[in-house]
């Protein structure tokens, strides 16, 4: 079997992990991504391992009963043999309350063609979840989560690196910010389109669904953050554009929310990834308003987020990925972003979720 065949193999599923995953022993982090079940559960991924973007890199799950005082970690860690990497990891939580973990694999950084995989657990309530078998949906990368529509199919937004590398030339049709689609709730996907938006990196989109149906894809680029319009469901994609959003070519997180707004976590900073803020939007993404200063030093990167049935709202992001090490929190309520300082009574922010090192 070839070096680059054996990204293609299954991942074993560590649901016992010993002490070399231990977070004392983790020099290394990134991508963290984060979910809460109705009964209030909360689950955390990133990844770690290596000294950097490298072959070391294994995924890990971490979780927590108490609203995120104290974390169990890990419980489960994908790691692959020889020089196949585990990056990139997404956790999601589907409309059946299905818990979704999706990574990616690759020989060692990028081969030109990697691949999203995925397992899911029925039992997301449990400290200890069973999960199916691991499953490669497509090439590529993920890091964000999926966007259900109004009519019912998921979109799952990932992505096809375009590199100078020659691996895989019969890949270059997938060389976008494409759209995964299942209409089937997660038993079978197809790539049904793609975006190109010039000088994107890591592509790194998200997908929103807006009042009049279009879908709005924003894409991570060299100058900010970028867009692109369908109107077909995610099938077409308009030529990409810059939006009037800025940013320090990082990842953002943009998620609709429970009361209709629209939440954006993005650094409030065109250079460095530092002041990381929330905004809210109440016209749909034309506007934003507020601005809560979740994290103001430097080195803060990566958010995802979820939201409570109640409202409440969680963003995990990264700190100093090779020396503090650390994963954190931020809670808070779409008040406190409009007040641009916390004003619920509930806010907590720089709650720290791991530390390696």
């Amino acid at each position: 079997m070839s070096t680059d065949d054996l990204a293609l193999q299954p991942a074993i599923i560590n649901t016992q992990p010993g002490w070399e995953y231990e977070s004392s022993t983790r020099r290394f982090q990134g991508i963290p991504g984060i979910e809460r079940t109705s009964g209030g559960r909360l689950w955390a991924t990133w990844y770690g391992g290596g000294d950097g973007e490298d072959e070391g890199n294994y995924v890990v799950l971490a979780t927590s009963d108490d609203d995120g005082t104290k974390w169990r970690d890990p419980i489960l860690v994908i790691d692959l043999p020889g020089h196949v990497r585990a990056f990139d990891p997404c956790l999601w939580i589907d409309p059946e309350e299905k818990l979704w973990l999706f990574w990616s694999q690759s020989v060692p950084h990028w081969d030109g063609r990697a691949g999203v995989w995925c397992i899911n657990s029925d039992d997301p309530e449990s400290e200890t979840p069973k999960w199916f078998e691991p499953r490669r949906l497509t090439n590529g990368v993920m890091m964000n989560k999926p966007t259900v529509l109004s009519s019912g199919e998921w979109l799952l937004p990932t992505a096809v690196w375009r590199t100078d590398r020659p691996d895989f030339p019969e890949l270059d049709h997938e060389r976008f910010s494409n759209v995964l689609a299942s209409y089937d709730s997660g038993r079978t996907f197809s790539i049904i389109g793609g975006a190109d938006v010039p000088n994107r990196w890591g592509d790194e989109h998200m997908i929103v669904e807006r009042n009049d149906r279009t879908l709005w894809m924003l894409v991570r680029t060299r100058y900010g953050i970028g867009e692109s319009i369908s109107n077909d469901r995610g099938h077409t994609w308009s030529d990409g554009q810059p939006t009037d959003i800025k940013g320090p070519d990082s990842r953002f997180y943009i998620r609709r929310l429970i009361s209709g707004n629209l939440l954006l976590v993005n650094h409030d900073n065109s250079d460095q990834r530092t002041n990381m803020t929330a905004y809210l939007s109440q016209d749909d993404g034309k506007t934003w308003q507020g601005g809560l200063l979740l994290d103001g030093r430097d080195a803060v990167s990566y958010p995802d987020g979820t939201q409570s049935e109640d409202g409440l709202i969680y963003i995990i992001y990264d700190r100093s990925r090779r020396e503090d090490m650390e994963i954190l929190i931020a809670i808070f309520r779409e008040e406190d972003i409009l007040a641009e300082k916390p004003i619920s009574g509930e806010v907590r922010l720089h709650v720290l979720c791991n530390k390696g090192g």
